[in-house]
């Protein structure tokens, strides 16, 4: 992942902030390559952004990592009991997730927080690898329509079926798939969500208590 070069836009947008950076990154250096997937190895939960933002991941080189959406995020992990801290500002910081793995739709930091079809699908064959190896997997939480949408084609693309009718993107709604695998949509925690009400504290931390009581259905010691 962190080698890809595929995307010409993408690479030239993701080297051009980190060389032109921002004021209050100005003395940083910024990681500017295609982002990796962090978390749990044998995670039981998934959880699928869409892009690195282009102060946060691809500067710290850790999704979610030094930007608003991930003290959102990790805040929110961390009183579920997935995250070992409610913050996550460097990819050194001690932070250690458990039963959670964390991965994007596309790995580069896009213009405008926009990638374009092409790169989307160019992304693709690293997420079906990560459905290949990620046995464990009972809950896939997509951040936002287009991770979900992401995530509903990799699955068509690994050869595996997804229901009729399609399932509909919606914060809580949830959908059983096969093997065992619930869909749980979430709401981004973009500024754009949060700033405006559309995602509330409440909303996303009744997210992550609803995937543990998913996951501990099948693990009594996890109840």
């Amino acid at each position: 992942i962190v080698g890809c070069c595929h995307c010409p836009r993408l690479v030239a947008h993701r080297e051009h902030i980190a060389h032109v950076k921002v004021a209050r990154h100005r003395e940083e250096d910024y990681w500017g390559k295609p982002v990796p997937p962090f978390g749990d190895p044998d995670a039981k939960i998934l959880i699928l952004g869409l892009a690195p933002a282009a102060h946060g991941g691809n500067r710290t080189g850790r999704s979610f990592t030094g930007d608003p959406s991930g003290d959102w995020l990790f805040g929110a992990l961390h009183r579920a009991g997935f995250a070992s801290q409610p913050t996550s500002t460097s990819s050194n910081d001690g932070l250690s997730l458990n039963d959670v793995y964390i991965t994007n739709a596309v790995r580069c930091a896009p213009p405008d927080n926009k990638p374009n079809p092409d790169e989307k699908l160019a992304c693709r064959p690293f997420l079906v690898k990560e459905l290949e190896l990620m046995q464990e997997v009972r809950v896939v939480i997509p951040l936002g329509k287009f991770a979900f949408d992401a995530y509903l084609q990799t699955r068509s693309a690994a050869g595996l079926t997804n229901p009729k009718p399609r399932p509909t993107f919606g914060h809580g709604n949830t959908c059983l798939l096969d093997g065992g695998v619930t869909l749980l949509s979430s709401y981004h925690p973009s500024r754009q969500n949060t700033q405006t009400g559309k995602l509330t504290l409440q909303m996303l931390d009744d997210i992550f208590l609803a995937a543990k009581e998913l996951i501990a259905d099948g693990n009594p010691d996890k109840r």
